[in-house]
C-alpha cells in the first residue's frame, strides 16, 4: 500500500493519524484509538521508501539528525508528517488535517471564543495535550478575523499546518527551520514587519515568550500555543521558565497582558466521533491580581464565579457534556481534573434523569 493509499483510508475510516513502524501493520488512530488498518506487516525497506518518498530532497538531512517534521499535501489531504528513525528503522507519524478551515461554530467552541477575535491587543493562550485540537481552533479564529477585519496576520508554525487564502487580510506564514531560524528570531523580527495578529505555534523558551509578552504589550494581538491542561497551570509554565530573580517581573508582565486562556480536550463521543471539551479564562481585575500575587491555585475559584462573563472550568464543562449524553461516564470520569468532582456526580440534565452512560 502506497502512502497515498495510507491517507485515503485513514480519511475514509475518520482516523487522525496514521503510524506507520517496521515490524508491524499499518496502524491509525480513530476516535482517539490506535487501531490495525489491516495488510502485511511493513518492513525496513518499506518504511524507508516511505520516509524517502515524503521527505524528497529534505530526506539527505533527516537522515543526519534523526528526524524530520513536514507539512505537505497527500492524496489530496493536507497533512502534518514527522519522520524518526528508531532502533536503526524509519518509522513515520501522519496527522490528517482538515483541507477546509472550519467556522468558529463548527469545532463546538464556547460563545466566549468568538470575543478573542475582536480583541485589539494582548495575549491569547490555546492550551492542552497533543492532539486536543489546538491547531484547528487557532486556525478558525484567524480565519474569522481574517473574513472581518482588515489586517496584518502572521503566523510562525512549525511546521505549517493550514494554508490561509487571504480575504480582507494581509496573511503571511512563516515555517521554522525554512523561513526562520527559530520561533525566538522569527517573534523578534515580526516586531518589525507591521502585524496586527501574531500566531506563535509553541512558547516554550524565554526568548519566545518573553518576545511574545512584549509584543502583547506593544499593541499587538498575539495568540500562542501552550502544553498545559488548565489556565492555571498555564500561568505557572510560562512563569517557570524564568529564573527566580525575574518571575515577580514577569507576573507583572503577564497579568497586564493576558486576555484570555482557552484549554481544551478532545473526548470520544457516545456513538462515534469526537468532541471538544473546553475551559475558558478571561482575565478580569481579580483575575490579574491574582497572576500578579502568585496565587494561581485560587484562579479556580474566580473562574467558578465568573460563569457571568463566559468562563468556565473544565469539569463543569465534563459535566455538561455527560449529563447532555454526549460522553460516557467512563470518558467522563477519566477526564476530570478534580477527583473529588467525581463523587458530587454530574449536572441534573432540564428532564430530571441523567441519560445512561
Amino acid at each position: 500500500m502506497k502512502t497515498e493509499a495510507f491517507v485515503e483510508k485513514a480519511l475514509q475510516d475518520r482516523a487522525s493519524d496514521v503510524h506507520l513502524v517496521c515490524g508491524l501493520v499499518p496502524r491509525y488512530r480513530v476516535d482517539g484509538a490506535v487501531q490495525e488498518m489491516g495488510g502485511a506487516p511493513l518492513t525496513a525497506e518499506d518504511c524507508a521508501a516511505i520516509a524517502l518518498e515524503l521527505a524528497g530532497g529534505d530526506f539527505r538531512k533527516a537522515e543526519v539528525v534523526g528526524e524530520a517534521d513536514l507539512a505537505m499535501t497527500v492524496a489530496g489531504v493536507r497533512c502534518r508528517v514527522n519522520l524518526f528513525r528508531q532502533q536503526g528503522t524509519w518509522s513515520v507519524a501522519i496527522r490528517l488535517l482538515n483541507n477546509h478551515i472550519p467556522d468558529i461554530s463548527e469545532l463546538g467552541l464556547p460563545d466566549a471564543a468568538e470575543e478573542f477575535t475582536a480583541y485589539g491587543q494582548g495575549l491569547v493562550l490555546i492550551t492542552g495535550e497533543t492532539g486536543s485540537g489546538k491547531s484547528t481552533t487557532l486556525a478558525a479564529l484567524l480565519n474569522r478575523i481574517n473574513h472581518t477585519a482588515r489586517k496584518h496576520i502572521l503566523t510562525l508554525e512549525d511546521p505549517v499546518e493550514y494554508v490561509y487564502t487571504p480575504d480582507r487580510c494581509v496573511i503571511n506564514q512563516r515555517e521554522i527551520g525554512r523561513d526562520t531560524a527559530s520561533f525566538a528570531s522569527g517573534l523578534r523580527a515580526a516586531l518589525r514587519e507591521d502585524p496586527d495578529v501574531i500566531l506563535v505555534g509553541e512558547m516554550r523558551d524565554l526568548e519566545t515568550i518573553e518576545t511574545a509578552l512584549t509584543a502583547a504589550e506593544t499593541g499587538h494581538l498575539v495568540f500562542g500555543t501552550v502544553h498545559t491542561n488548565s489556565a492555571a497551570d498555564s500561568v505557572d509554565r510560562i512563569v517557570d521558565v524564568f529564573p527566580a530573580e525575574r518571575q515577580q517581573q514577569i507576573r507583572l508582565q503577564l497579568s497586564m497582558s493576558l486576555k484570555a486562556v482557552l484549554s481544551q480536550q478532545l473526548l470520544p463521543r457516545v456513538g462515534g466521533g469526537r468532541v471538544l471539551a473546553c475551559e475558558v479564562m478571561k482575565t478580569d481585575g481579580a483575575i490579574r491580581n491574582l497572576i500578579r500575587e502568585g496565587k494561581t491555585p485560587q484562579i479556580v475559584n474566580s473562574i467558578q464565579t465568573t460563569g457571568s462573563m463566559g468562563n468556565i472550568l473544565m469539569d463543569r464543562a465534563l459535566q455538561s457534556l455527560f449529563s447532555a449524553g454526549v460522553i460516557s461516564r467512563e470518558t467522563y470520569e477519566s477526564a476530570l481534573r478534580d477527583p473529588a468532582a467525581k463523587s458530587a456526580g454530574p449536572l441534573p440534565p432540564r428532564g430530571g434523569r441523567l441519560p445512561l452512560a
